[in-house]
């Protein structure tokens, strides 16, 4: 075979490599978010049955509301419990105070041509006071949902595993009608009691 026949050949071939390669894929940015929220109760004091926590709900692009636990970005300087009082109070209008975690979920979502990687941290938090308010803009309705019913109103999966954890920590907490007994009975056993 000729010089000649040989490069021709050659540019034969890379003609057809060109044509047949795949188009390259632009790659996504992935982005890592952070944020925090709480499963705010109101009526921790009292019996079990009364229990109520604040939930929000927010209509998606196919006019359904869904219901979820109200939750925001940690803004800087702040920490994740600072942040959970603070975005259960801007979208519920109930002010709370953490008691404890309940534990972090996290997931992918792609927006504007990104990958977001979130994570959200949740806490269970006692009801301080305030009034229920949907004037936060993302929100488009508040609602204090008996604790028996939150497996069936939470719209996701993941924030229904953690009402089932704040249920299990809320049943361990003393109430206040089983300190009264406690502190009754802790007189009769005393001798120096009537």
């Amino acid at each position: 075979m000729s010089a000649a026949e040989r490069a021709n050949r050659s540019r034969r071939n890379s003609r057809r490599r060109r044509a047949v390669s795949k188009p390259e894929r632009t790659r996504m940015r992935t982005v890592r978010e952070t944020s925090a929220g709480g499963l705010v109760i109101d009526g921790l004091d009292g019996p079990r049955m009364n229990l109520c926590a604040a939930l929000i709900g927010r209509t998606d692009r196919r006019g359904r509301l869904l219901w979820s636990l109200p939750k925001g970005h940690i803004e800087k300087g702040e920490t994740a419990e600072q942040t959970a009082m603070r975005e259960v109070e801007e979208e519920t209008g109930i002010r709370g105070i953490v008691l404890a975690s309940l534990g972090s979920i996290d997931y992918w979502f792609v927006t504007d041509g990104r990958r977001v990687h979130k994570t959200v941290h949740h806490y269970l938090m006692k009801c301080l006071g305030g009034e229920l308010s949907d004037e936060d803009v993302e929100v488009t309705e508040v609602a204090w949902v008996p604790l028996t019913e939150l497996k069936s109103r939470l719209a996701y999966a993941d924030e229904r595993k953690l009402a089932e954890i704040a249920d299990d920590l809320i049943s361990q907490m003393p109430t206040a009608t089983d300190l009264t007994n406690a502190t009754d009975l802790n007189l009769q056993k005393r001798p120096d009691v009537g």
